[in-house]
């Protein structure tokens, strides 16, 4: 398979880090696999889901996913995705992420990073290009961690209401609900909820729809469309959770996407 082999030589190369350029047209799925070496992907057009067995990242234009070494993940296309992605020694430079998490994509480190998509696997580390890639890895050292992960339970019973909220985020099945349809009594549902992801069943809930929602608009539906499908009465009740979230309302971020 050309990907395989292409994402094979990357991880095999002597620099420390090499970056590549890969088109991927709307719904394509790389199945489960993983890397020796650390991975960033980013997408200039399009957004990219990828999911471990510790949960799920959403990653719209502007932002990037590091993932540690040897993590198995998948990775879905929502979306047509312009896909520059990097393979990164651990101990390519001191200051790197120790764990897998959403970065900022400023613009300077953008361009850094489609330039070094261009560049020969074997590039002299003493040249314009070798500079280049150490500006990259001292860029990495400086970018705060973006709240766009969704943390998955490992318990078969809160997995169940996790995957048919995913499924059906227009549904408003309370907590105490599951928790009867579990046969779990309120208090060990919220406690059991809280301690495999770390946040409340409300917070997940939220967090849940309106991290669905950035696939929708990646797709171009309209955004009163895509509040409704997730659960809100109203597209301003909608914009008003995903500014305070995302820091922008949901039309800023269609706009990024399409263009």
């Amino acid at each position: 398979m050309v990907e395989a082999g292409v994402h094979l030589a990357s991880e095999t190369a002597q620099r420390p880090i090499n970056g590549l350029a890969i088109e991927y047209p709307p719904g394509y799925v790389i199945a489960a696999h993983e890397h020796t070496r650390a991975q960033f992907l980013y997408a200039t057009h399009g957004v990219m889901v990828i999911e471990t067995h510790r949960g799920r990242w959403v990653v719209p234009p502007t932002r990037g996913v590091w993932l540690q070494a040897n993590m198995e993940h998948t990775v879905r296309m929502r979306g047509s995705v312009s896909m520059r992605t990097l393979f990164v020694d651990a101990n390519a430079a001191p200051g790197l992420p120790e764990e897998d998490c959403v970065i900022n994509v400023s613009p300077l480190l953008r361009e850094l990073i489609l330039e070094a998509s261009t560049l020969p696997l074997d590039y002299a580390v003493d040249s314009r290009d070798g500079r280049l890639m150490r500006l990259l890895l001292d860029e990495f050292q400086t970018l705060p961690v973006l709240p766009f992960y969704l943390p998955w339970p490992d318990d078969k019973r809160l997995i169940k209401v996790c995957t048919q909220i995913a499924k059906h985020p227009e549904e408003s099945v309370t907590a105490d609900e599951w928790a009867a349809r579990l046969a779990m009594s309120k208090k060990t549902f919220h406690r059991k909820f809280k301690t495999h992801t770390g946040i409340t069943f409300g917070q997940w809930r939220q967090l849940a729809r309106l991290l669905l929602s950035l696939e929708s608009l990646a797709e171009g539906k309209p955004i009163v469309q895509v509040a409704l499908e997730h659960g809100y009465n109203s597209q301003s009740a909608f914009t008003v959770m995903f500014k305070r979230y995302f820091g922008m309302p949901p039309s800023a971020f269609y706009l990024g996407v399409e263009n």
